[in-house]
């Protein structure tokens, strides 16, 4: 019998997905003091709660290759994920707050539900947060985040005030969309509740990276942002005022993640090569609504298999966007001869024209340019600095309905 259940035990343990990884342990970490800016008046406070929605999920195992986070031997997103909160937390300044964690998946590292409750609502203090996020120790099971969000009906419940919602996650492996309750979740806070997004994720994960900036979209109040963007002391000072004090009162010294930018997509202006995303495209890190890296391979201009989540993006913003036509600008690395990547770069804007028109976008709508190896986006002496420069950009080239009927383009 006792044989039997230790079999069981094990059986379920590796169907969980359990990651009982050690927690990475990270450089030190150097904040900016925001309190005299709180103390004179300069920062205005905007909101009382913050939740937490943390993925403990067994996508989260994966080690983490994005930027930002140096000296560390491949972390793994959770453990970024898990060092991005206690940076938060460390940034924050002396005001009154409250706040709440849950974490998601399923399995042992989430009591063996589908999403915890780590620390409900309750008066914040640094001391007791860093008791909550201490409690997040594994990664296991499948991506529940729509059960966080309609766990989050009842956790919030109790919140006072304007609350701020904040998931960290890398939008991958989902179960089920959260788009709907994460909806439902706003209906009943209203004004009260933002939602902003933090994507620890990799660069074959930017599907996720656009269902995140989906969620932030639904609030109309938050934003979306990365891993890379918060891992400096400026990222995430900044992050904390943007979270938690009016934008009116932010500190314009810090390349704000709303301050300067004037498309909303999260990257401030000037940082931003392309200044006029239209809303719901996911962008590089440049700010460039763009089909590019792991979507071709060297010397090639098809379409890779693994691309559907980026051009589905461009098909959905296109679709919900009949004013606006674009001009696809296809980019090479520079191996090879100047007129050889001249042509494959016009080859991959026509792949890319030709494939949104067979998914039902007018072609009137759409012109390609060639730009060769001429306009880097990133250095090419790397193996991920040339798959960077292997894409094709979105450049929207009309934004009025009006102009393109005179010009006798008709709107979708």
């Amino acid at each position: 019998m006792k044989k039997i259940l230790l079999t069981t035990a094990i059986t379920s343990l590796a169907l969980s997905g359990c990651a009982n990884h050690p927690i990475s342990t990270f450089q030190p970490f150097q904040t900016t003091d925001l309190n005299a800016a709180v103390n004179s008046g300069q920062l205005q406070q905007k909101t009382d709660t913050f939740y937490i929605i943390n993925d403990s999920s067994s996508s989260m195992s994966d080690t983490y290759l994005g930027e930002g986070f140096p000296g560390q031997s491949e972390p793994t997103k959770f453990s970024v994920a898990r060092e991005l909160l206690v940076r938060m937390d460390k940034s924050i300044p002396n005001i009154t707050l409250s706040s709440g964690l849950r974490s998601f998946g399923s399995g042992p590292c989430v009591s063996w539900g589908f999403t915890k409750l780590n620390q409900p609502i309750q008066s914040y203090s640094s001391d007791s947060f860093k008791t909550a996020i201490s409690s997040l120790e594994c990664s296991s099971g499948g991506t529940t985040l729509h059960r966080a969000f309609k766990a989050a009906t009842a956790d919030l419940s109790s919140a006072p005030g304007n609350i701020a919602l904040i998931v960290l996650s890398d939008g991958h492996n989902l179960q089920v969309s959260p788009l709907s309750a994460a909806q439902e979740l706003k209906e009943q806070f209203g004004d009260r509740l933002c939602i902003s997004t933090v994507w620890v994720g990799n660069s074959d994960e930017e599907r996720g990276q656009g269902l995140l900036q989906q969620l932030s979209d639904i609030s109309g109040c938050g934003f979306s942002t990365t891993a890379s963007e918060l891992a400096a002391t400026k990222g995430m000072a900044n992050f904390v005022q943007n979270i938690f004090f009016e934008a009116s009162t932010l500190d314009p010294t810090m390349d704000g993640i709303l301050e300067g930018d004037s498309d909303g997509d999260g990257v401030p202006d000037n940082r931003d090569k392309c200044p006029d995303t239209p809303k719901g495209a996911i962008v590089d890190e440049d700010g460039c609504w763009s089909f590019r890296g792991v979507h071709f391979d060297f010397d090639q201009d098809s379409i890779k298999s693994n691309s559907g989540e980026t051009i589905e993006n461009s098909i959905n913003v296109l679709q919900q966007n009949p004013e606006i036509s674009v001009e696809l600008q296809g980019h090479t690395d520079d191996t090879g001869s100047n007129e050889y990547n001249q042509d494959l770069s016009e080859r991959r804007a026509t792949s890319v024209k030709q494939h949104l028109i067979n998914k039902g976008i007018n072609g009137s709508r759409l012109t390609t340019q060639g730009y060769g190896e001429k306009s880097p986006a990133t250095t090419n002496n790397t193996s991920e600095g040339r798959a960077h420069n292997r894409r094709v950009i979105y450049k929207p080239t009309t934004t009025n309905a009006k102009e393109k009927q005179k010009n006798g383009v008709i709107a979708e």
